[in-house]
């Protein structure tokens, strides 16, 4: 298997969370964090620990959002005043 996007899942303090998914996503979740444990010589990491390291990836990797975080001209959204904390 080649490299995966997800490196080493900091360990926070828990947040409460509830969430419906499809029973395949949670299976490849399931099989992400088991790989994810092999590959960082770990045991496999909680589906539910995944989540928010790949949301966060996925807006820090999309164009699109940046842009219209940003308020450039013809990104087809926002003023730019969503600041993350």
């Amino acid at each position: 298997m080649g490299k995966l996007k997800l490196g080493p899942i900091a360990d926070q303090k828990p947040v409460k969370l509830s969430v419906e998914l499809p029973a395949a996503l949670h299976r490849d979740l399931v099989a992400y964090g088991e790989a994810l444990g092999r590959e960082s010589g770990q045991t496999p990491v909680d589906p539910v620990r995944l989540i928010v390291p790949m949301l966060e990836r996925f807006i820090a990797t999309d164009r699109g959002f940046a842009k219209s975080r940003r308020g450039d001209p013809g990104s087809g959204g926002g003023d730019g005043s969503t600041a993350r904390p």
